[in-house]
């Protein structure tokens, strides 16, 4: 499956998550290497939404708020081969940190490319923005900024 979106800011909070031991073990695991401690939001529309959907629909995120013409689209699309690893959520000082899920992909911007995940919170106020995780800081490696545009390919 191949997404493709812009690159916009997020509430720059993820670091807060991302930098968590219990995550950075679970992303040491499925990457093969500990993640940057932050995530590049790419923002998403027509098609690619309802695409991206249908990731969050096999995810078990609730996505009701969705344009209603994405949803429906979303419904068609068949995700059932796409893998899929569950990143468990923890309770830290009284403190609830989510889980998530996560597939394996590849981002590109120009002619290079990283190998990278996308990351799909429990808990996320975002409907059309994916969030990418990677061992490489991603806005440096690719010199990019807001509105940049990327392609994402799911492995």
């Amino acid at each position: 499956m191949l997404l493709s979106g812009t690159v916009s800011s997020g509430l720059g909070r993820a670091h807060i998550f991302m930098s968590q031991q219990h995550y950075q073990e679970q992303f040491r695991g499925f990457l093969g290497h500990t993640a940057w401690p932050g995530t590049l939001n790419i923002t998403v529309e027509g098609d690619v939404l309802a695409k991206y959907i249908a990731l969050r629909n096999k995810a078990g995120i609730d996505t009701l708020d969705a344009d209603k013409t994405a949803l429906e689209v979303a419904k068609t699309i068949d995700v059932s081969k796409i893998n899929s690893t569950r990143i468990r959520g923890f309770l830290r000082d009284g403190v609830s940190f989510g889980g998530a899920t996560a597939f394996k992909a590849k981002i590109s911007h120009l002619d290079s490319f990283v190998q990278c995940a996308i990351l799909i919170p429990d808990l996320t106020r975002h409907i059309d923005v994916i969030e990418i995780i990677s061992g490489t800081f991603l806005r440096e490696f690719f010199n990019i900024e807001d509105g940049a545009e990327v392609t994402i390919e799911l492995n």
